[in-house]
């Protein structure tokens, strides 16, 4: 177990490693909110131009896309002043010919077709509706309805929409079929949304955060804090700004904690130096950080007697839902489980023993580095209370996350209260809701030049 240590040893965070991590994170922060910065940030820190949170007052019908995967979702959000939000979905399946194109009108006229099918479904066609399209792909805003594509993410690649306006496409779209009464007036990315969605429920909402397959926080920041937007900006105290957290470090700046299994997992990677912080603890890539540590210790005659099998070669075959059941109260039993399938059927309890202290090891880090940037963010805005509302699959299933997080940030920052809340579906809800926010903001402005 002492040779076993020092291997594991080095996915855990020193005292010294925290402290620089988290003045890492706060001095890319500060970078990406300059105008003009001396060095780039590996933090975008978009502007969304949120203004304000939803007031409970919203009232009428809304649509919301929500376009992230393969999955493509169509909701319509009914919203009644002091109610909960009630809501259809219909579910779609992006074909890959339109994912990877030449061109992005096959996507977009795919978007559109499918609205025009929901809204046929549900009697809507005749009904003039706004509508909010949360695009969950890393993107530049320059105004709640001007979303520029960054990147690609995921199983989607058109190089032609990159650096093109994702609501602009939609509506070329909607128009090219001059059969639907529908106006795109605000973009979100799923972060956005989750926070839109959590203070929906909960008025001390002011951080939203994405935990699944990839990583990312946004949270509301003070106006004069923004040099990078220019111009007077009169009665607005608070915008939310997106992080994109899960390039932190695509720079090198947080080269000093990667351990050699980080930087196999991210050589193996389908993106090689990009996404650097998620691939320290994300869902996307947590069982096969596990997988690389089991190799190096299968390697060293320290685990099943140095026995490879086939399935333990495998890239990507360990899974984060592995690494969640093994942390679970029946851990024991389902560790056995998962190593029979992986043609062990007979191990030691110190295989087992090890299997669970580096699925523990590898959870505790992720939390722990998670933990440092959302107790900057407290520290940071220096609220009295701050609901943090997440979302996602690692967070929603790991079963000791929640505590782990809890416990982590109380400890960094002891003297701001918080809780997390679990915002299921806030992509989908919160572009509603942020439909429903942007079309209050144009009822003022009117208001206002009248």
């Amino acid at each position: 177990m002492r040779k076993v240590n020092k291997i594991v040893s080095t996915l855990v965070l020193t005292s010294e490693l925290i402290r620089q991590i988290l003045d890492t994170f706060e001095s890319e922060m500060e970078l990406g909110l300059m105008q003009n910065p001396p060095k780039a940030s590996s933090l975008q820190m978009e502007n969304t131009f949120i203004p304000e949170l939803p007031n409970g007052k919203e009232n009428g019908d809304f649509l919301a896309l929500d376009l992230g995967g393969t999955n493509f979702r169509v909701i319509l959000i009914r919203l009644k002043p002091g109610h909960q939000a009630e809501s259809d979905v219909q579910y779609y399946t992006v074909p890959e010919s339109v994912r990877i194109e030449d061109r992005g009108e096959p996507l977009f006229d795919f978007l559109a077709e499918c609205i025009h099918d929901f809204m046929e479904k549900s009697d809507l066609l005749e009904k003039h509706l706004p509508l909010g399209f949360c695009f969950s792909f890393p993107m530049v805003q320059k105004a709640l309805d001007i979303g520029i594509l960054v990147t690609w993410t995921k199983s989607f690649n058109i190089p032609s929409v990159v650096g093109e306006d994702a609501v602009k496409m939609l509506n070329d779209a909607i128009e090219r079929r001059g059969d639907l009464k529908v106006d795109v007036v605000a973009v979100v990315n799923d972060t956005t949304g989750t926070l839109i969605e959590g203070a929906s429920v909960d008025p001390h909402c002011a951080i939203g955060l994405i935990l699944g397959t990839g990583c990312n926080a946004c949270y509301l920041e003070k106006v004069e804090r923004i040099k990078k937007w220019e111009g007077e900006h009169p009665g607005i105290d608070e915008v939310v700004v997106d992080i994109e957290w899960g390039a932190f470090g695509d720079n090198g700046v947080l080269d000093f904690m990667k351990t050699e299994f980080d930087k196999i997992v991210d050589n193996n990677s389908l993106l090689v130096n990009s996404f650097t912080f998620e691939k320290l603890f994300a869902g996307k890539y947590l069982g096969e950080l596990v997988r690389q540590v089991l190799l190096c210790l299968i390697d060293e005659k320290l685990l099943f007697r140095g026995k490879l099998s086939n399935m333990m070669m495998t890239h990507n075959a360990f899974t984060t839902e592995h690494v969640s059941e093994i942390e679970s109260e029946d851990g024991e039993r389902k560790a056995r489980e998962i190593l029979e399938n992986f043609g062990y059927p007979s191990v030691t309890d110190d295989d087992l023993t090890i299997l669970r202290h580096i699925c523990a090891a590898t959870s505790v880090r992720g939390a722990r580095i998670v933990s440092i940037c959302l107790a900057s963010l407290l520290n940071r805005m220096k609220k009295k209370f701050v609901t943090i509302a997440i979302d996602g699959s690692l967070y929603n299933k790991h079963p000791k996350l929640h505590q782990l997080m809890t416990d982590f940030i109380a400890e960094m920052a002891p003297e701001h209260k918080f809780k997390l809340m679990l915002a299921e579906d806030g992509s989908g809800k919160g572009a509603g809701l942020v439909a429903a926010i942007a079309e209050r903001l144009k009822a003022h402005q009117h208001k206002t030049e009248a």
